[in-house]
């Protein structure tokens, strides 16, 4: 019994620690929409809404929707939009791709539309041609970016972003 209820207690914590990891990085997603710039062609109109969308299982839970709650980006409100599958995606601006399946992840890669910040934490994520990885190491989110991959979406990512991110060059990565 008390094998169990401590292994209760683990669980308990494990998850408490995720779920302020996914509160952390869901401010990271809101806070890159300060530091990347989307082309007005990204919209279909002036007010259309600014779409962060999460592909697979949503690790964010409630956060999310808080951080944006009565957000706007250049006039444009902020929306959640979850995707459970890939023919379910419809056109956002950032997408967080849960998952870690090499083969999935470069599929999703593959289907997402231009001017779409592309992110996520999956291992294998950049060398499938993301955009920026959510890296945790010692319970802190570093950053890692790939400009090439940006100016493929036709996204310009802010100086001072990229002076706080370690830079991705899929040249020097083996194959």
């Amino acid at each position: 019994m008390l094998l169990l209820c401590l292994f209760i207690i683990q669980s308990l914590h494990a998850q408490s620690t995720a779920s302020k990891e996914y509160r952390v990085k869901a401010v990271f997603l809101f806070n890159f929409t300060q530091f990347v710039e989307w082309p007005s062609a990204a919209f279909s109109n002036p007010t259309a809404p600014f779409v962060i969308g999460i592909l697979g299982d949503d690790p964010f839970g409630s956060s999310i929707d808080e951080t944006i709650q009565n957000e706007k980006v250049g006039g444009h409100p902020l929306i959640v939009q979850r995707y459970h599958d890939l023919r379910d995606l419809k056109s956002c601006h950032i997408l967080f791709i849960n998952g870690s399946d090499p083969e999935k992840v470069r599929e999703n890669l593959l289907v997402v539309n231009r001017y779409t910040l592309t992110v996520s934490d999956a291992d294998n994520f950049m060398r499938a041609g993301g955009i920026i990885r959510l890296i945790t190491e010692n319970n802190k989110i570093r950053l890692q970016v790939n400009p090439e991959a940006a100016r493929g979406a036709e996204l310009f990512i802010s100086s001072k972003l990229l002076r706080v991110s370690e830079i991705f060059d899929p040249k020097s990565q083996p194959r």
